[in-house]
């Protein structure tokens, strides 16, 4: 039951990985419909892949309990051990590449907001930014 969890909590990575290159992808070419139809998708498997986690965690605490006298590392199989260097290699993949998505991100942010600022200038009232009275690219009569 664990090679079956360890193997489908990879295929959740890897498919998590190939929706976020995706995204980098559309996030360059400025089509942000797709990305936003793949939030959902890439909640659901991240849902999916906590869930199979979990049960990892299960598997591998019912294997020392019920082997109390043995190292964890003697009680699984070649195959077992393969697939959890697996696992890891594909964490260290989703984190590498959000963390180059999460950067064009960020510009892209900053870009709309520094835009959004020419047009309509705003100020600080309290802990709360309002249209500046006197925007200088906008003027909006009533």
């Amino acid at each position: 039951m664990l090679t079956h969890h360890l193997k489908s909590a990879i295929e959740d990575l890897r498919d998590l990985i190939t929706m976020t290159e995706s995204d980098i992808i559309d996030i360059k070419l400025a089509q942000h419909e797709p990305q936003f139809e793949r939030v959902k998708l890439k909640d659901e498997k991240i849902k999916s892949f906590e869930s199979k986690k979990a049960m990892i965690d299960h598997e591998i605490a019912s294997l020392v309990k019920s082997n109390p006298n043995s190292e964890l590392p003697t009680l699984l199989n070649e195959e077992q051990h393969q697939l959890l260097d697996a696992l890891k290699v594909e964490l260290t993949r989703l984190h590498e590449i959000n963390a180059k998505y999460a950067k064009l991100v960020l510009v892209v942010s900053n870009l709309y907001n520094t835009f959004l600022e020419k047009i309509v200038p705003t100020e600080m009232q309290g802990y709360q930014k309002v249209a500046a009275k006197n925007s200088t690219l906008l003027e909006v009569r009533v």
